[in-house]
């Protein structure tokens, strides 16, 4: 990457993210399921992908390098790549990005540019980044459109993609960073909380359990790599886990029946108590951790200063890679 500005991808770069499969699907008692058609997730897709044709020709790389210096897939013009030794990914110059609203800790708590906590999750390092972001997105997020619709899942995609932003900039600030893995994570996190929260009506929850722990394991461990950003795969994490109590609820199994019950059957409520109590607590938690997070950020506190080993969340040392910065 260029200078010392590393980019963030999922799967490789700061990017952000890492390649995740498909998740795991369990039974369900609830009649509503596969009943929203999904249109918002292919339409995330392609604002990704005519976002990534705009950067391209902002990139401009035949006018960008020097004449010692050439670009990958000459042919495409305009649209060619930077030289694979400044970016692997098949992609932008790191200042491109940075130009077009990259996450950068001095920008935002210095020049007041809060909106590249947004525009970051529109952005990708390369077509690698790219393509294992929107692959990802695409099975993950149309299930859960088919599901929940398309609101629910809008909402949980951009809080959850801010929330990575923000713990991102808490810990990252010398490096800029760019991808969606962040807001993946949420719907992976969202995912997590709706079985658990759902539990009472799913067969097979159990397997289904154990299989999205260690996908969600598997790829929070790819963070731990140099030059990916694991803090925004853990905000959107967190984000996603905890807006998937309140958005995600399914009322109880037979609720939906109950207009066939005999006139004086006694019937449950919608909801349990147990559902509840998440749903109110994690309102509280997700609130506060938010609140929190933007006032460090915007009084400009390093969060490396208040946490000495959270840095290893992000990148593990080994004989074979250093950690700078």
């Amino acid at each position: 990457m260029a200078g010392n500005r590393d980019l963030e991808l999922s799967g490789g770069g700061k990017t952000r993210g890492a390649a995740h499969p498909p998740p795991p699907s369990y039974g369900t008692a609830a009649s509503a399921d596969s009943a929203w058609p999904a249109f918002l997730v292919p339409l995330i897709v392609l604002a990704n992908l005519a976002m990534f044709v705009i950067i391209m020709s902002v990139n401009d790389c035949p006018n960008r390098i020097g004449r010692d210096e050439k670009c990958v897939a000459r042919f495409l013009r305009r649209f060619s790549f930077q030289p694979l030794r400044e970016n692997p990914l098949f992609g932008p110059a790191s200042s491109t990005l940075e130009k077009l609203g990259a996450l950068d800790w001095n920008k935002i708590v210095h020049e007041h540019q809060e909106w590249r906590l947004f525009t970051c999750i529109w952005l990708h390092a390369g077509v690698i980044h790219l393509l294992a972001n929107m692959v990802s997105l695409v099975f993950i997020g149309i299930r859960l459109e088919q599901q929940f619709g398309f609101i629910r899942v809008g909402m949980l995609y951009l809080v959850s993609g801010i929330g990575g932003s923000i713990l991102s900039s808490l810990f990252i600030q010398h490096s800029i960073s760019v991808g969606a893995s962040g807001a993946l994570f949420g719907l992976l996190g969202a995912m997590l909380s709706e079985l658990l929260t759902n539990w009472t009506i799913y067969s097979n929850k159990a397997a289904a359990l154990f299989t999205l722990v260690v996908i969600i394991a598997v790829n929070l461990a790819v963070g731990i790599l140099p030059h990916v950003d694991n803090f925004a795969h853990i905000g959107g994490f967190l984000s996603g886990f905890l807006l998937g109590f309140v958005l995600l609820l399914r009322p109880q199994f037979g609720w939906y029946e109950r207009r066939y019950l005999p006139p004086g059957a006694r019937l449950n409520s919608k909801y349990t108590v147990c559902q509840l109590f998440c749903l109110v607590f994690a309102s509280v938690l997700l609130l506060t951790g938010y609140v929190v997070g933007l006032v460090m950020l915007f009084r400009g506190e390093n969060g490396n200063s208040r946490c000495g080993w959270c840095h290893y969340l992000s990148c593990v040392p080994t004989s074979r890679w250093q950690c700078n910065n």
